[in-house]
């Protein structure tokens, strides 16, 4: 006897529906699954057959065809072991469900029966509601994810008994209740501030403008003089996320099995992966790719702690996702663009030793060994970085002082009203920050007086700053301009940024 059933296949971040088809005929006992699986589901054969009779069934001793369909897409993970069991069920008459192909069927079957999370609802659940089926079953974890998305009943199951009741008896299962967006900004929170950060005035103050145009830094100073302290606090003063960002970041997170059971993501990524990371590792991809830190980071922080200790062809490969705000995987059957608009905080010492400019111990390294150093970041990729900060050792008496600092919410209200102008100004555009302008939008929005402009042409002639470093002034220096509420891009806001770009000098003198 055959059987149909529904589901959802992700490849990407794109959900693609997935006919499982079950035929029962007589022959030699055997499971036999087609369709191009993985490995985790052709093991499902065993998942399915324990769960069946663990929860009071028969597997029946005949030869089982399960087909997925369609058959020249490549199926991966283990969100079909409840249909396929469904299925099973069905075509061996141990149960009547006549509207078995109305739904989608998702979630993945303990030997028990129970039933695990899986990977990607959010995507899933934003494809299906476009169809005319009639509800999504997914696993309980599953369930708050799945109901971000309105227009479609959500149906949280726990086991496999639950759902075979609930087919039978729709009325018996209530839909997963709508939460309204408030209910998930509520409850995040961030458990580092800014106030704990002793002295580094100017520090902050450079962090604030990267927060407030979008803009991409790096921090430059010896062991200990809080680089990866001041990083790890650029999120709280980054502007909140808006629904259409929290949506896009969710959804990389679901795929890679990292959003938990909190359903919206809400709170802006930070992600800090280790030197030693792969290319791969950094930008995605694998025989099936998934998302890599710089698609994990989007709409966050990527924190590169020990910049020159990456591997150079890994750096190397954040240039074009660095331009572009996206990262395209190529391989034989398939193209797959991930989303990568992320903020890059790079954290380097000043030299080999890391003492260089360190008044408490002294540098031993040669004028040789600092420029070998620093070279390992290839001049394109600085030309990329914004702002460069010089952040020194912080002196005991500022670390014993008991003057309050700001906190990270008044720097975020500064943050906030320059990023509110910037949406006013690129109303009906693309760009939603001043980092992320267009050469064209730069000449229209970063005019300068005769003085300014004086200043700027003495500024690259003498350091010889790249004629992309040009830009990157501009832009910063917008941001400064909208820091202090002001349309026109006065002097002291170019002498500022500037000052921003040290380690350029060093690379072009």
């Amino acid at each position: 006897m055959l059987s149909k059933l529904y589901s959802y296949g992700l490849t990407g971040l794109e959900a693609y529906p997935v006919t499982i088809e079950v035929d029962v005929a007589q022959g030699l006992p055997a499971t036999t699954i087609v369709g191009l699986p993985d490995n985790a589901i052709r093991e499902s054969r065993e998942r399915v057959r324990a769960a069946i009779r663990n929860s009071g069934y028969q597997f029946s001793p005949q030869k089982i065809t399960v087909n997925l369909a369609p058959a020249d897409i490549k199926k991966e993970g283990p969100s079909f072991d409840l249909a396929m069991a469904l299925g099973i069920l069905s075509a061996t008459q141990q149960i009547e469900i006549h509207n078995l192909g109305q739904h989608i069927i998702l979630g993945e079957l303990s030997l028990d029966g129970n039933i695990q999370p899986v990977n990607g609802i959010l995507s899933i659940a934003m494809a299906v509601k476009q169809t005319s089926f009639r509800g999504l079953i997914v696993p309980h974890q599953n369930a708050r994810e799945a109901a971000i998305v309105h227009d479609i009943p959500i149906y949280p199951i726990k086991n496999l008994k639950q759902v075979v009741h609930f087919l039978q008896n729709p009325d018996s299962l209530a839909p997963q209740p709508r939460l309204p967006y408030s209910a998930f900004t509520d409850t995040h929170f961030y458990d580092v501030d800014f106030s704990e950060v002793k002295g580094q005035l100017s520090i902050k103050r450079g962090l604030e403008i990267a927060a407030a145009g979008g803009h991409n830094v790096l921090l430059i100073g010896p062991p200990g003089s809080g680089k990866t302290m001041l990083a790890k606090r650029l999120p709280t003063i980054l502007p909140d996320m808006s629904l259409q960002e929290c949506l896009e970041t969710t959804q990389i997170h679901s795929i890679t099995g990292l959003n938990g059971t909190n359903g919206l993501l809400t709170h802006r990524p930070f992600r800090a992966p280790h030197h030693t990371s792969s290319n791969i590792a950094l930008t995605g991809g694998g025989s099936l790719p998934k998302p890599g830190e710089i698609s994990l980071a989007h709409h966050g922080v990527l924190f590169l702690d020990e910049l020159p200790e990456f591997n150079r062809n890994a750096l190397e490969t954040l240039r074009q996702p660095l331009e572009d705000k996206f990262i395209n995987i190529s391989r034989a059957l398939k193209s797959i663009q991930f989303p990568a608009n992320f903020l890059l905080v790079g954290a380097m010492n000043s030299c080999l030793c890391g003492h260089l400019g360190n008044p408490r111990v002294p540098c031993r390294c040669s004028s040789t060994q600092i420029q070998r150093y620093r070279s390992r970041i290839s001049g394109p990729l600085l030309d990329r970085i914004d702002i460069h900060l010089d952040v020194p050792v912080v002196n005991f008496p500022e670390l014993n002082t008991s003057t309050p600092a700001e906190t990270s919410a008044q720097i975020k209200k500064r943050v906030n009203r320059a990023r509110a102008i910037q949406l006013e100004r690129f109303q009906g555009l693309e760009t939603t920050a001043n980092a992320q302008m267009s050469h064209k939008q730069v000449r229209k929005f970063c005019m300068l007086g005769k003085e300014e402009n004086d200043l700027l042409k003495t500024a690259m002639t003498e350091l010889n700053f790249s004629a992309r470093a040009y830009d990157k002034i501009l832009k910063v220096s917008r941001t400064i301009a909208d820091l202090a509420v002001t349309d026109e891009i006065k002097a002291e806001h170019l002498a500022e940024t500037i000052q921003y770009r040290s380690l350029d000098r060093d690379f072009f003198a």
